[in-house]
C-alpha cells in the first residue's frame, strides 16, 4: 500500500478531535465508511435527506467518532449560518458540522458515516486527514454520494454515474458516460487522495431531473440510500422517504397534467432518455452474476443466513 506522507505544517490531526475510548476499544477495524456532504450540487436534497434518514431513523443517537474543527474549514462570510429571531429574541443557531459518526444499520451491523458541511478552506488538509483516520481504522471501502441536475424525465428509472476503483462495484451500473470538466467537489478530490492511499473508494452520483433539482424529490433518495447499503452491504432505511416520495409523484402528476407545455417538455425526455437507453444497458443492484434477479425466496434465504451468521459470531 501507497504510504502518505505530508508536511508538517500541513500536519492535518490538528484539524480533529477524536472519541479515544470509542477509538481504542477496536470495534471499528475494518468497517465500512459513508460519506454525503452539503454545501456542493445537492439536486433534489438528495444528500440532505440521506443524511436525515442516516442520522434519525438508523440510530437517533449516533455516537461521534471524530468531529472536525469547523472554524477552520468554513468560510462563514460566503455561507452564512442560519439563525432564528423569535419575537424579541435570537434563538436556534444552526452552527455548522463536520462529523464522523459509528451508526448500526437495520440488521445490527455497524458502519461509519462522515457528513456536514463542505468545507470552504484547507481542502488537501481535511483530505489528509480523512485519508489518515481511514488508513488508521482500516476502512474496508469507502462510498460516498452527490447528486447532480440532469436532462432526464421523472417518469423514467433514478439513473446514477458510478466511479471509483472497485471494478465490481461500477461495472454495468452507470447510466451515463462521459469525459468532462466539471467543477470538483470535496468528495472528489477525497476519492483521488484515497485512490492514491490504495483505499476502497465507489462514488455515486445520483441524477435527478434538472426542472426538480431545486426541490425536495425522495425517490432520489431513496436512489442513493440503495446504491450505498448495496454497495456497503448495509440495510438502510427507505420506507419513509418512499412514503412521501409517492405524495410527491402525485403532486408533479397534477402539475403536468394540468399544463400542455410541461407534457411536451416531459415527452421529449422521455424520447430522449429511451433512445439512449436502448444502448445501454444497466445492471440492478439486486442482479447476480448471471444478471438475474433473485426472488423473494432467495431473498428471505440470504437474510437468514445473514443473520444466522452474526447470531454465531455473538456467541
Amino acid at each position: 500500500m501507497k504510504e502518505i506522507r505530508y508536511e508538517p505544517f500541513l500536519d492535518p490531526t490538528t484539524l480533529y478531535a477524536t472519541n479515544d475510548a470509542l477509538l481504542h476499544d477496536g470495534g471499528l477495524k475494518g468497517l465500512n465508511l459513508l460519506m454525503g456532504f452539503s454545501g456542493f450540487s445537492d439536486a433534489g436534497q438528495v444528500v440532505s435527506q440521506v443524511t436525515a434518514e442516516l442520522l434519525g431513523q438508523v440510530d437517533p443517537e449516533p455516537i461521534p467518532v471524530a468531529s472536525f474543527d469547523i472554524d477552520q474549514l468554513i468560510d462563514y462570510r460566503s455561507r452564512r449560518p442560519q439563525i432564528s429571531f423569535v419575537e424579541d429574541h435570537l434563538t436556534d443557531y444552526q452552527q455548522p458540522r463536520l462529523t464522523l459518526y459509528k451508526l448500526v444499520d437495520g440488521l445490527g451491523q455497524p458502519f461509519l458515516y462522515l457528513t456536514g458541511n463542505e468545507p470552504d478552506l484547507q481542502w488537501e488538509r481535511f483530505s489528509a486527514a480523512v485519508v489518515g483516520l481511514v488508513q488508521s481504522l482500516d476502512v474496508n471501502l469507502v462510498a460516498w454520494v452527490h447528486s447532480i441536475p440532469m436532462p432526464v424525465p421523472h417518469t423514467r428509472p433514478i439513473g446514477v454515474t458510478v466511479h471509483g476503483n472497485r471494478p465490481d462495484l461500477i461495472e454495468g451500473m452507470s447510466s451515463w458516460k462521459a469525459t468532462v470538466q466539471l467543477p470538483s467537489a470535496i468528495g472528489h478530490l477525497l476519492e483521488v487522495r484515497l485512490t492514491e492511499a490504495g483505499r476502497n473508494i465507489a462514488g455515486y452520483a445520483v441524477h435527478v431531473p434538472h426542472y426538480l433539482a431545486d426541490a425536495e424529490y425522495p425517490r432520489a433518495a431513496v436512489a442513493a440510500l440503495e446504491y450505498l447499503g448495496a454497495a456497503a452491504s448495509l440495510m438502510l432505511p427507505t420506507d419513509r422517504l418512499r412514503e412521501s416520495g409517492r405524495e410527491v409523484e402525485r403532486q408533479i402528476a397534477a402539475q403536468v397534467e394540468g399544463s400542455v407545455d410541461v407534457q411536451g417538455v416531459v415527452s421529449k425526455l422521455e424520447e430522449q432518455y429511451d433512445e439512449r437507453q436502448q444502448d445501454v444497458p444497466v445492471r440492478s443492484l439486486l442482479a447476480g452474476e448471471d444478471d438475474e434477479l433473485p426472488d423473494a425466496d432467495e431473498l428471505g434465504a440470504a437474510i437468514e443466513a445473514y443473520l444466522a451468521n452474526r447470531d454465531d459470531q455473538g456467541r
